[in-house]
């Protein structure tokens, strides 16, 4: 199936290639089906999460693994049901502002991904991680 992008033009996908958010993005709830995307010049640890149902809504993701020594996040034990069984992806929602180096993440409520199941999930984690994580900024523990 050819879905339209926001950034990628034209992509053709397959029904197996599109994940299905149990737990919709927050502020975005009609919108359930997303494919990821990537850019191979950029690397793994950025993707583009692309509504399948819009195609103006897409959102960058960001591995957090490396931003933050103290981002340990751990999922809800009630996560299976939303999840599967399974390991998860832990990816971070950033915002890209025109001034590159404003760039933050949502460490508070990462969007957890089964690759097993297909399975999504934005998840709202009980610990004191902040909303707005800028990356970029001098003295922060990755910088």
């Amino acid at each position: 199936m050819i879905i339209k992008t926001r950034d990628f033009g034209e992509v053709d996908i397959s029904e197996k290639d599109v994940y299905h958010f149990t737990q919709p993005l927050f502020g975005f709830e009609p919108y359930t089906d997303f494919v990821i995307l990537n850019d191979k010049d950029i690397g793994e640890n950025i993707i583009w999460l692309q509504s399948v149902q819009e195609q103006s809504l897409c959102f960058i993701l960001v591995d957090p693994s490396g931003m933050s020594a103290t981002f340990l996040p751990e999922l809800p034990t009630d996560s299976e049901k939303l999840l599967g069984k399974g390991d998860c992806l832990c990816w971070a929602v950033a915002v890209v502002p025109q001034d590159f180096k404003d760039s933050s993440v949502n460490l508070k409520s990462p969007v957890f991904i089964n690759p097993e199941t297909h399975l999504a999930a934005q998840i709202m984690l009980e610990n004191d991680y902040p909303v707005r994580f800028f990356f970029l900024k001098e003295g922060n523990d990755r910088c």
